[in-house]
């Protein structure tokens, strides 16, 4: 049994980087990680992007403190070297940590002794699902995308019979049918456009159609690991591109959310398509932290385009800070409830596969 007057802690910060609304817990899950003879500790405002003051923690059995200094610390965002430098000897990180393209900050990590769990690191696997924020928060993105194309559109989404005529549905479509692709197609159906998904894994076509959408068939396929694409050979690049720039003149919008892990993000949508497209037609690109599936995205920003609006947010979970948190701190809190035992004690089994999956640093035979 561990001591009960020096419990395990665990950190909760708040999030520095610009437009980062989410926390990476709630108060509801404060009572959950108690009962695993966890202590909570909260930074001061922490949770105020979201809605959530700190007498809302404290009233959940947390503290407001220093959680920097905690055992365990919680992070939404890949934390700067001079935060990895706050933190104490042989902690423990857990949050989004870009481990293939932060290498400064990974060195630092791994200088410090920390032991870091980055949560995009996690291996897909069924007995890992409660466990991924990716797919959590690229369903919180999917949703946000159709509702910012929606907004942007100068056109209703759904069919409507009016006394005036009848108005034709929006036709939207999305490329790439991952976590994210699927609920913008199921989201925009729900507003009454008519939906169109596109992948190069021909096996997600079903689920494409489970959600009402239809099927768009380029005779192109790209399976790769751990369900993701793989990378289009040059050959397969053109050929895609060729056949994607017909089809895409015909839609009304389009949200492209195409991504390679490690990689700059393929480009779908050539500024040829852009051209071809109506006036006043939308794109939305969601691949923006890697440069974009649109050839004339600017990452960041809104444009307008040969008529065409194009918006590239980076961001789009921390637009809906309240859902995203709470989905991403269960998150955390099954990865937490893996790494610590019912007696409290930090227990990594490296031989586990989502241990060693997801530590991307302290991972050494000393730690083992």
């Amino acid at each position: 049994m561990p001591d009960p007057e020096s419990p395990l802690t665990v950190g909760v910060v708040k999030e520095t980087k610009p437009g980062e609304r989410r926390v990476a817990l709630v108060p509801t899950l404060v009572g959950r990680l108690a009962r695993r003879g966890l202590r909570v500790v909260i930074e001061s405002g922490a949770g105020e992007g979201a809605r959530l003051a700190d007498e809302v923690f404290e009233e959940a059995g947390a503290e407001i403190g220093d959680a920097w200094a905690a055992d365990i610390v919680l992070t939404v965002s890949p934390p700067s070297v001079a935060d990895i430098g706050k933190l104490g000897e042989s902690a423990v990180l857990a949050g989004f940590l870009a481990p293939l393209t932060n290498t400064e900050e990974l060195a630092a990590m791994k200088k410090a002794g920390i032991r870091a769990f980055a949560v995009e690191s996690i291996p897909r696997i069924s007995r890992a699902q409660a466990m991924d924020a990716l797919s959590s928060q690229a369903g919180v993105a999917g949703y946000r995308a159709v509702l910012l194309a929606a907004q942007r559109l100068p056109k209703f989404f759904p069919m409507l019979t009016t006394a005036a005529g009848t108005v034709p549905p929006a036709k939207v479509l999305v490329l790439g049918a991952g976590v994210a692709g699927l609920q913008a197609l199921a989201t925009a159906k729900r507003l009454g456009a008519q939906a169109t998904g596109y992948d190069v894994r021909p096996e997600v076509a079903e689920q494409v159609r489970s959600v009402g959408a239809s099927w768009l068939d380029l005779g192109i396929e790209a399976v790769g690991e751990g369900g993701y694409a793989r990378e289009l050979t040059e050959a397969e690049r053109e050929e895609q591109q060729r056949r994607l720039t017909e089809a895409t003149t015909g839609f009304d919008v389009v949200i492209t959310t195409a991504l390679v892990p490690g990689r700059t993000a393929p480009t779908l949508v050539t500024a040829e398509a852009v051209r071809g497209m109506r006036a006043g037609s939308v794109i939305v690109d969601m691949a923006g932290e890697t440069g974009g599936n649109c050839e004339l995205t600017e990452p960041g920003k809104e444009i307008v385009a040969h008529d065409v609006t194009i918006c590239s947010p980076l961001n789009l979970p921390a637009e809906m800070p309240v859902h995203a948190s709470e989905l991403y701190g269960r998150n955390l809190t099954e990865l937490l409830e893996l790494l610590v035992n019912a007696e409290g004690e930090l227990v990594l089994d490296f031989s586990d596969p989502i241990v060693s999956g997801a530590c991307v640093a302290g991972a050494d035979e000393e730690v083992r």
